[in-house]
């Protein structure tokens, strides 16, 4: 039995894997709890395996090459052209044993473990910034229905709590000051946690190579620079920046037919939490650069003149993602083109 390829569907508790032969016949179809599976798979000849880029696709990957497997992760959405009948789970795995054999197939690297602690810090920091933003807009409406209304600016809620917890001529009842207060502790307990992973991601881009490298970039400090390296690593799964750019969803959707070319908004594809921190970072260089001393000053100006402000920063998020790539993949420091004026 000469096994071609391999395909396994992930699940929780549950795996199904499929090998086919040379001529892609079904030569093995089993479900496995994850031990049954790992057992199996170390004595099965060396193959190439494919499995879909989900949960759990990262450990069950670095187990199976630690085998002497070439493991490889794709996508799910590549998967799917390959599923030949309804769903289920042995015939998603079949599909994705077909679909590694491709030649021309996009694969997703697997990550480190210090990838998926940089990824796991940024998404629990996300988290907390939105809950965040829950309680002060549910004090805020507390607050309107006693007739109290502040600025928009959570800094001026803040300086007001301990004013209005304490003034015994506020319109409260003991209930709504209590409820008050307890909002008033998970919003500086949730503040202080948030602190904390930022600190800690500043900590790790600073003892980082690659986040010190591209944290040269005007745009890109520890925040952007860490989310950037937990997700791409040394940028080795792009052929080029345009690739890069394109996966985060920053170039514009193209919809062509008959030699037709039409563009619309940006694909918006990728990873959603990575596009946007690095539009914020975009949109921080577009205000704060002194265009008349940066290398990109006049790029900017151009662009300026003709383009509204959202798309100049979407321009910008581009290039800093292009720039990005360029040097975590060349392993060199970031050197700026020298400007025009200063020529």
């Amino acid at each position: 039995m000469q096994i071609h390829s391999v395909g396994i569907d992930l699940g929780k508790t549950t795996f199904h894997l499929v090998a086919l032969g040379a001529a892609g016949k079904v030569l093995v179809k089993k479900k496995f709890t994850q031990k049954q599976l790992l057992v199996f798979t170390a004595n099965l000849q060396t193959s190439l395996i494919g499995l879909e880029a989900c949960s759990g696709a990262h450990f069950l990957g670095r187990a199976l090459r630690k085998q002497g497997h070439d493991v490889r992760l794709i996508p799910a959405q590549l998967v799917k052209p390959f599923v030949k009948s309804n769903k289920n789970d042995f015939v998603d795995a079949e599909a994705i044993a077909e679909a590694v054999e491709r030649k021309n197939m996009r694969f997703v690297p697997i990550k480190t473990d210090d990838q998926l602690d940089l990824q796991a810090i940024h998404r629990v920091r996300d988290r907390l910034i939105s809950r965040r933003t829950a309680v002060i807009n549910q004090l805020r409406a507390f607050l309107l229905e006693r007739g109290m209304v502040f600025a928009q600016t959570p800094a001026k809620l803040k300086a007001a709590m301990a004013d209005i917890l304490e003034n015994a001529e506020a319109d409260l009842t003991p209930q709504m000051r209590s409820l008050i207060d307890m909002l008033w502790s998970e919003w500086k307990m949730v503040e202080q946690q948030t602190v904390e992973l930022t600190t800690q991601l500043e900590r790790i881009s600073a003892a980082d190579a690659g986040c010190t490298r591209i944290r040269q970039i005007p745009g890109i400090g520890p925040i952007v620079a860490t989310a950037i390296v937990a997700a791409i690593g040394n940028g080795a799964a792009f052929r080029k920046g345009r690739d890069f750019a394109a996966w985060l969803g920053v170039v514009p959707r193209q919809y062509s037919t008959g030699g037709n070319a039409k563009l619309l908004g940006i694909s918006k594809r990728g990873n959603v939490y990575l596009r946007k921190v690095l539009i914020h970072g975009a949109r921080a260089a577009v205000l704060r650069i002194k265009r008349d001393r940066a290398p990109i000053g006049a790029w900017l100006d151009r662009l300026d003149a003709r383009a509204p402000k959202n798309v100049v920063v979407v321009a910008m998020a581009n290039k800093l993602a292009r720039i990005a790539w360029a040097v975590l993949s060349s392993g060199e420091d970031y050197r700026p083109l020298p400007s025009i004026s200063a020529a």
